[in-house]
C-alpha cells in the first residue's frame, strides 16, 4: 500500500481503562497525524456528534458479540481498515479487521462461559487481525485460542498522559483481579501510613470497595472513575494485578512521577522492570515501601526512570505503532 493517509475506522466503545478511554486517547493522537484519515464509530452504544452513525446498530450489536450480523465496513464510510477493542467483533465485507484484545481474564479457564475464545477463533477464521498489548499476552492469546503466531500482533494502547505529581501525600492502592492477598495486606499498609502522617486510598470497582468497607479500617475508597483524581495526590502507587490486563494505571503513575510498585507477574517484569519496583511476594511490600517512601536518592532514581519508561506509551507513541500495523494488514490484503 502507498504512502497515503490511511482511512481507519475506530470503534470507541472499547478499551475502557480506569483513567480513560484508551480507544479515545487512540483516536486523537492519530488524528494528530498527517497519516491518518480517522472516522470515529460506536458499535454498542449511541453515536454522538463526533462519531458516524450506524445504520440499525441497536439490531445488528448483539449480533456483532458473537461476530455475526451485517458487515460494519458497509454501514462506514468508505475505509482502508477497521479497528475495535470491546465486545463487539463484527465482520467485515472488503476491509482488515483488527481486534485489540487488552484483558485476557475472558481467556482464562474461570471465565470460559463468556464466549470470547470462540467469537475470537471466529473473527480469525473469518480474517482479523488480533492485537495483544505485550509479548505475554500475545503468546498467552496464541496459546488459549491455539491460532498461528502471525495472527497475533503487538502494539501497546495508549496511556494517557497525566499531570506531573510534585508534593503527594498518599499510598495509592489500585486493585485489578486481586482481592485475598489486598484483604492481608491492608492492615499493614494502614499501620505503615499512620505514623507518616498518610492515608491509604484504594481505587477499586464498587463491587470490591463494598467488601472493603465491612474490614472497618482507615483507608479510602474510591470508585475507578476517580482515579485521575486519586493519583494527583499520590505519594507511592502499590498496583495490585493478576496480570491479566495492561498496567495502564501504574504506568500513568510513573509519567507522573509517582514511584510505583507492582507484583512481578510476567507482563509486568515485561513492561516495569527497572522503572517501578517489582515483588515477587507479599511479604516484601513493606521493606520496599519504607524505601520509597522515605529514602530521596531511591524516590529520586525512580521518579527518573519511571518517567523515561512511561514516554514509551505515550498515545503519540502507541499511534505511530497503529498507523504501521494498519499499513501492514493493508499490504496483505491487497
Amino acid at each position: 500500500m502507498s504512502d497515503v493517509a490511511l482511512r481507519v475506522a475506530l470503534d470507541l466503545d472499547g478499551s475502557l481503562e480506569s483513567l480513560g478511554n484508551s480507544m479515545t486517547d487512540l483516536a486523537e493522537a492519530l488524528e494528530a497525524t498527517a497519516d491518518c484519515s480517522l472516522v470515529r464509530f460506536h458499535s454498542l452504544s449511541r453515536s454522538d456528534e463526533h462519531s458516524a452513525r450506524l445504520s440499525l446498530r441497536p439490531l445488528w450489536s448483539p449480533l456483532w458479540r458473537r461476530g455475526r450480523g451485517a458487515a460494519i465496513d458497509a454501514l462506514l464510510p468508505d475505509v482502508d481498515v477497521v479497528h475495535v477493542a470491546g465486545l463487539a467483533t463484527p465482520p467485515t465485507r472488503r476491509v482488515p479487521l483488527i481486534i485489540s484484545v487488552d484483558d485476557l481474564r475472558p481467556l482464562r479457564g474461570e471465565t470460559r462461559r463468556y464466549l470470547r475464545i470462540s467469537q475470537l477463533r471466529r473473527a480469525v477464521e473469518g480474517g482479523a487481525t488480533l492485537v495483544a498489548s505485550t509479548h505475554r499476552a500475545r503468546h498467552e492469546v496464541q496459546e488459549v485460542l491455539e491460532i498461528d503466531a502471525s495472527r497475533v500482533a503487538v502494539v501497546p494502547p495508549a496511556v494517557p498522559r497525566v499531570p506531573p505529581v510534585d508534593a503527594g501525600a498518599d499510598l495509592v492502592v489500585n486493585v485489578t483481579g486481586l482481592v485475598d492477598p489486598l484483604v492481608e495486606l491492608l492492615p499493614s499498609l494502614v499501620r505503615f501510613v499512620q505514623p507518616r502522617g498518610a492515608r491509604v486510598v484504594v481505587v477499586a470497582s464498587e463491587k470490591l470497595n463494598q467488601r472493603l468497607k465491612l474490614l472497618r479500617l482507615d483507608v479510602g475508597l474510591r470508585s475507578r472513575r476517580e482515579a485521575r483524581e486519586v493519583l494527583a495526590n499520590a505519594r507511592v502507587v502499590l498496583h495490585m494485578s493478576d496480570g491479566a490486563r495492561f498496567p495502564s494505571f501504574a504506568i500513568a503513575a510513573l509519567s507522573a512521577g509517582v514511584p510505583t510498585l507492582a507484583r512481578a507477574t510476567s507482563i509486568n517484569r515485561e513492561l516495569l522492570s527497572g522503572a517501578a519496583a517489582l515483588f515477587s511476594s507479599d511479604d516484601d511490600v513493606l521493606a520496599t515501601l519504607d524505601e520509597l517512601w522515605d529514602n530521596p536518592a531511591r524516590r529520586a532514581v525512580t521518579i527518573a526512570a519511571g518517567r523515561d519508561r512511561a514516554s514509551d506509551f505515550a498515545p503519540a507513541v502507541a499511534a505511530q505503532s497503529y498507523l504501521a500495523l494498519y499499513r501492514d494488514v493493508c499490504r496483505q490484503r491487497a
